[in-house]
């Protein structure tokens, strides 16, 4: 089923106007004059944490110790991140190079 013109244009502008105020009402609701509530601070330090390690459960939900690679390449590659993290303490290179050691391996190694 195709959109109409206005369709369209309706459909963009509801999205842009619920990303901008996404971005911006943190910035109205606590402005740099007033400071936050507690658990707002809270959440702030906690949740970061508990993303990677909710990213890192998921990534790894449907690997099979029983069959297959045995999870040797994800395994490989949870050490290369660690490594690398330790070594550079780059977030950015850690994830990169986790993610271009882990499809070298599973593409081309164990295929």
């Amino acid at each position: 089923m195709a959109m109409t013109v206005w369709q369209g244009v309706a459909t963009v502008a509801v999205v842009a106007l619920g990303t901008i105020l996404t971005r911006f009402l943190p910035f109205l609701v606590f402005p740099d004059s007033k400071r936050p509530p507690r658990l707002v601070e809270y959440l702030g330090k906690v949740l970061p944490y508990a993303m990677t390690g909710l990213l890192v459960v998921y990534s790894l939900k449907d690997v099979s110790l029983a069959s297959g690679a045995h999870g040797v390449p994800e395994a490989i590659s949870i050490a290369a991140i660690i490594l690398l993290h330790w070594w550079r303490r780059s977030m950015l290179l850690s994830i990169a190079g986790g993610t271009v050691l882990y499809m070298v391996l599973v593409q081309l190694v164990f295929v």
